[in-house]
């Protein structure tokens, strides 16, 4: 693994086992999405991502990180990101964010969905349409020799032009054999932004939060959970990466995607 301005480079390799972990973390997502439905308590997916790690011989790559206590991210509605899967209830007409990573063979792989319970408003649809639009956008400007604040600009512009707000105290990383990695990856293109060349062989994890209401957020007395001010909907999504000769691939698909 090499470094340019302070960036990890990866080798061939390498980016095949992030592939790899990757490749699990969006199986283990599919089956969590898949068991989302109007009465689950948010803590069955917790205990359904605990188990396959297990089945898949990975470690959850967020339980014990910084002292976050669960396997998976859990963020119901308001909740933008590091939400606690509890004894909750999921509601028709919710949604329902994941944010879900593991360690294989010394990599990680990281990856967000956000997902309707049931039957949901046309509005909330279009919320979620929208920032996973604003996702593949920000994908799309991740080659090589680009600024890397291409991407930024590129979520930024499609989330404010369909009347939505980026989160700005969260943002992507790049990723490898740590979970957060140089770069930081913003959704917004931060004021005095230079340019941060993109290089073949570097991994990024991609992930708008969008909100209805305004880029705002608290954090919630258990001192992770992070919610619009306003209390508005909020939705995430996230994939990891890695920049080519031939543009970008996506890390985070399962292996037959």
């Amino acid at each position: 693994m090499k470094k340019y301005r302070g960036i990890f480079v990866k080798n061939d390799a390498e980016i095949e086992i992030m592939r790899k972990a990757g490749g699990i973390v969006a199986e283990i997502l599919d089956e969590l999405e898949k068991a989302v439905r109007p009465g689950v308590k948010t803590m069955a997916f917790e205990n359904l991502a605990l188990q396959m790690c297990e089945d898949f011989k990975v470690r959850p790559a967020f339980k014990g990180y910084l002292g976050y206590p669960f396997a998976l991210c859990c963020s119901v509605n308001e909740e933008v990101v590091h939400g606690f899967p509890s004894e909750r209830e999921l509601k028709e007409g919710d949604i329902v964010s994941f944010d879900m990573g593991v360690v294989y063979n010394g990599f990680y792989g990281d990856s967000a969905r956000t997902i309707p319970v049931g039957e949901v408003s046309p509005d909330v649809a279009r919320l979620l349409d929208v920032t996973e639009k604003s996702l593949y956008a920000g994908i799309e400007m991740a080659r090589a020799e680009a600024n890397l604040y291409d991407i930024s600009l590129a979520v930024q512009k499609y989330v404010e032009s369909q009347g939505y707000f980026v989160v700005r105290r969260f943002v992507g990383h790049g990723i490898g054999r740590s979970l957060h990695e140089k770069p930081e990856v913003p959704n917004f293109v931060p004021s005095g932004a230079g340019v941060v060349a993109l290089k073949p062989g570097m991994t990024l994890a991609i992930e708008p939060m969008v909100t209805v209401g305004g880029p705002e957020v608290e954090i919630l007395a258990d001192k992770w959970t992070a919610v619009t001010k306003d209390r508005s909907l909020a939705a995430h999504f996230e994939h990891t990466v890695v920049i080519t000769n031939d543009g970008p691939k996506i890390l985070s698909r399962r292996p037959e995607a």
